[in-house]
């Protein structure tokens, strides 16, 4: 199912395009008038980083921001941390709850965080560890509804992980499948710049990165608890970088691509 949104999106691609346009040409409104449709297009699009308006009314995408040459203070991150019903997640399994905390310099703030209805049973095991159960995600939203809120807490940052691999393999089959279209934006993965940066360090899980770092959640194996003391790991990864004379995201981008063993 593709979102409004999505569908915004890809009208947007060959040009700006007045709320008018928009809205009897992506939300099938074709007898709206204009004063209907500026309104339609704000609720439908104002909150959306990857939307702007100008001073005509005309929206247009916000560029993808080009991170060559970007100091790392200046890299917008976006960490993220899912519950998920299993490993496979182009295979059945699903999400049960995300959550996106965005790192701007030293500064962090909860940008996302939600559970997620299935759609199928959670494993005693999981629910044993995370504490998330059938009942508690029953009236959830299901994830096709949370599609455009993720997708603008997403847009024009990176996308960072404990084990980058996992997080993202689930929430870009998530979004592929409530939208249409993969998602595509850089990646980092904190497993990957502790074993480069924190050599000493022979376990990476993040509980031993949390020990290691004196970082402390009473939310464990939860989203938002896991994204925040990942996030709070990443300052102090990038920190260490620094000290390494690291300076763009260049640098920590290749870092975190050598010896990925």
């Amino acid at each position: 199912m593709t979102t409004l949104a999505e569908r915004a999106r890809a009208y947007l691609q060959d040009g700006p395009r007045p709320s008018l346009d928009i809205v009897r040409e992506v939300m099938g409104l074709a007898r709206a008038n204009l004063a209907v449709s500026e309104r339609l297009a704000v609720a439908l699009l104002g909150a959306d980083p990857r939307f702007s308006c100008d001073r005509e009314g005309c929206w247009a995408l916000v560029p993808e921001p080009a991170w060559l040459g970007v100091p790392l203070d200046d890299v917008r991150f976006a960490v993220v941390d899912v519950e998920t019903t299993g490993m496979r997640a182009r295979d059945g399994d699903r999400i049960t709850e995300i959550a996106v905390v965005h790192v701007d310099g030293p500064r962090l703030a909860v940008a996302f965080e939600s559970l997620v209805n299935p759609g199928r049973p959670i494993p005693w095991r999981i629910a044993a560890l995370t504490g998330i159960t059938d009942r508690q995600v029953a009236m959830a939203p299901t994830f096709d509804a949370l599609a455009d809120r993720l997708q603008a807490a997403l847009a024009g940052r990176v996308f960072v992980a404990h084990n980058a691999r996992f997080d993202w393999a689930f929430v870009s089959a998530e979004l592929e499948r409530a939208t249409g279209y993969p998602p595509r934006m850089p990646k980092l993965c904190t497993v990957r710049l502790t074993r480069r940066l924190v050599p000493e360090l022979t376990r990476r899980s993040l509980d031993s990165v949390m020990v290691y770092f004196g970082l402390e959640t009473d939310r464990r194996h939860r989203a938002g608890g896991d994204a925040v003391v990942t996030a709070k790991a990443l300052l102090r990864l990038i920190r260490r970088a620094e000290e390494r004379g690291l300076r763009t995201w260049e640098d920590l981008a290749q870092l975190s691509r050598t010896n990925q063993a």
